[in-house]
């Protein structure tokens, strides 16, 4: 991976994972930072943060500045280390090579605009929703389905649950696809807005495919040497 990395130099991609650990390790989401306190006084700074910078969907549609900012803030928020480091393991792996192939400035158009329309979009179907939503997953999806068209014969290193979490090795056209029908399975299955935004993935992933075979449909597909991922997290 690090020969790899070393031919594939993304500074937008590196520049966007630094600043989602740089705002997330000052947030009070990650208990470092020792203004926010601790116990009962932590946990409201957080949902005072979380309202504050993500979507409220409820909110999103009363006509406030403020408000339709968010589906940009809550690109560089994330909830959880947990939430944080899935999404950005996704962005690494798979960003460089597309922002290579996109070039630095369209492809850091490309992310906002896609990761902004999918949150809206999840806002749009839970219009009534007061939960905050944060998190760089609608963007990271979209990253995925244009790395699918550009790339569909990449390499992909996956680890599979049902299969042990044995190391298997597959072509994106194979991995990609299947990591959609999981978010399409679970995102059956969402009424009431959970708590994770798998309407969200499906609309960055579909908005990320459709810009990438407009926009290069017809171009000779750059051929990529390897790529590895994990597979089995319901989320990017």
């Amino acid at each position: 991976m690090t020969a790899f990395l070393r031919e594939h130099p993304a500074p937008v991609t590196y520049g966007i994972i630094a600043l989602c650990c740089g705002v997330f390790v000052l947030s009070p989401a990650s208990g470092f930072n020792p203004t926010y306190g601790t116990g009962a006084r932590l946990l409201t700074e957080q949902t005072a943060y979380f309202d504050r910078w993500g979507v409220v969907p409820a909110e999103l549609f009363t006509g406030s500045a403020r408000a339709a900012l968010t589906p940009l803030t809550a690109l560089f928020v994330h909830g959880s280390w947990l939430h944080l480091l899935g999404n950005m393991l996704f962005l690494y792996v798979f960003g460089a090579m597309a922002e290579e192939r996109m070039g630095r400035v369209q492809y850091a158009l490309f992310y906002l605009i896609t990761g902004y329309l999918a949150l809206f979009a999840y806002a749009l179907a839970h219009a009534d929703s007061d939960q905050s939503l944060v998190g760089a997953s609608g963007a990271i999806s979209a990253v995925l389905g244009a790395f699918l068209y550009l790339f569909p014969g990449a390499r992909v290193t996956s680890l599979f649950p049902f299969l042990l979490f044995l190391p298997l090795r597959f072509p994106a056209w194979v991995v990609l696809p299947f990591w959609v029908a999981l978010q399409w399975a679970a995102a059956g299955q969402d009424t009431q807005g959970p708590a994770v935004a798998y309407l969200a993935h499906l609309v960055g992933f579909s908005l990320g495919f459709l810009y990438a075979w407009v926009r290069y449909r017809g171009r000779a597909k750059v051929e990529a040497t390897h790529a590895t991922a994990t597979e089995g997290d319901s989320q990017p």
